[in-house]
């Protein structure tokens, strides 16, 4: 079923850009596709089509395939348009998730793929300096990936609350970061590499990471999410998102999706704030890997081990993961019961590898929801384990879809050595 509306009819200087945002979204949801079918789908003209796809193509956006007969029998062979993804020449976009303990650097294609990814441990980097440390390796890591391929710019999602408008991190309590101009940091680490920016380096956009993956279902995932979706982030810190009619909400200031005091119910841990049950104290990784050292089941805090050790057959292993993801789900029914989405995402690192702990996710959810009666609405992100270098990716695909025109006058030279 396609959820592709029919393009809304702007005046004026508007037109040009809602046009092109339409017919590349078409392409998205479509492609590969003809003209006449971008138009019949998205209630252009078939003039504005033509128009838009020749901008596009010449932007190296888009690409023409052979042409096919019509299946009809009638008429001119068909050129369908798809999206440019060819291998070594397509553009895309490098993603970095920066977490407490390490992260990710991903190179995205416009279809949300993974071309490229690595992990980068910092858990003993000073928070101080870590954007300049992430910053240099992420330049060496798009400087042997990218090749010829045309780079568009960067997306960096990070958790705590995040203002994508001047790019920075406002708070970051795991990080002690307060006002932080990551955006600036970053950009400043990567002057020089080829791409679309300032100062010949590429443009650098960053968001919360937990709307960076709402973001990134509304773009690639499910029908449903493009409705209505919660996405719930468990990690070091726990974040949420909310998406209606495929726009991720953010609040005044940026501030939306700060779940950490959302209390469990049956939870006891204490919270830093004073009280007991807080989300974050009670199923963050943190605390999961204390848990596992103080119980003897791992040698160090370290929750990435205990998921290891649950792989192995750890059944102790397996018994703490199985608590944390019932305490995940008690909070998920909150979240149904509050804003009864089409669908909730969950984030959280056992579930992203073995589907058994997102059916206890699920199993606590329903149990405990009075407006859920179907588990089904309850899923992984649609990118599995590469949820968050591909969240990180949609963080600067998420603007170009919506005006692939703005700041694409013309790819620059790929990227460099460093």
């Amino acid at each position: 079923m396609s959820l592709t509306p029919h393009a809304p009819r702007p005046t004026g200087d508007g037109r040009r850009e809602t046009n092109a945002a339409t017919v590349l979204r078409t392409v998205l949801d479509h492609g590969p596709v003809a003209r006449s079918a971008i138009a019949r789908i998205s209630g252009l003209s078939p003039a504005a089509v033509s128009r838009q796809a020749t901008d596009l193509l010449r932007r190296g956006l888009l690409r023409e395939l052979p042409e096919r007969p019509d299946p009809a029998g009638r008429g001119r062979p068909q050129i369908p348009v798809d999206l440019h993804l060819g291998t070594g020449a397509g553009p895309v976009v490098g993603g970095v998730h920066l977490g407490v303990p390490a992260s990710t650097f991903g190179l995205v294609d416009l279809r949300g793929r993974i071309v490229a990814r690595r992990g980068f441990g910092h858990e003993r980097a000073d928070p101080r300096t870590l954007p300049a440390l992430v910053a240099r390796e992420l330049r060496a890591f798009l400087a042997e990936h990218v090749g010829a391929r045309p780079l568009l710019g960067v997306g960096a999602a990070v958790g705590g609350w995040v203002d994508p408008d001047h790019g920075r991190v406002v708070r970051h309590d795991a990080l002690g970061w307060w006002h932080r101009p990551l955006a600036a940091e970053l950009t400043r680490g990567l002057a020089g590499l080829g791409g679309i920016g300032e100062a010949g380096g590429p443009r650098v956009r960053v968001d919360n990471h937990a709307r960076a993956v709402a973001q990134s279902e509304i773009l690639f995932g499910r029908p449903e999410a493009r409705r209505s979706l919660v996405h719930l982030f468990v990690g070091n810190v726990a974040d949420a998102a909310l998406g209606i009619a495929g726009v991720v909400h953010q609040g005044p200031g940026s501030a939306a999706g700060d779940v950490a005091h959302l209390p469990v119910p049956d939870s006891t841990v204490p919270c830093p704030c004073g009280r007991s049950g807080c989300l974050e104290a009670t199923v963050s990784d943190r605390t999961l890997g204390e848990t596992a050292y103080r119980r003897g089941i791992v040698p160090e805090p370290d929750s990435s081990l205990l998921v290891d050790a649950a792989a192995t057959g750890d059944r102790r292993a397996d018994r703490l993961l199985r608590e944390r993801a019932r305490a995940v789900g008690r909070a998920v029914a909150l979240l149904l019961d509050v804003l009864n989405p089409d669908l909730v995402v969950v984030t959280e690192q056992a579930s992203l590898l073995d589907p058994g702990y997102l059916e206890e996710i699920r199993g606590a959810a329903v149990d405990l929801s009075h407006v859920c009666d179907d588990p089904e609405r309850i899923v992984g992100p649609h990118a599995g384990p590469s949820a968050m270098p591909v969240a990180a990716g949609t963080v600067l695909l998420h603007p170009l879809f919506r005006n692939p025109l703005q700041g694409i006058e013309g790819l620059t030279a790929p990227a460099g050595p460093p």
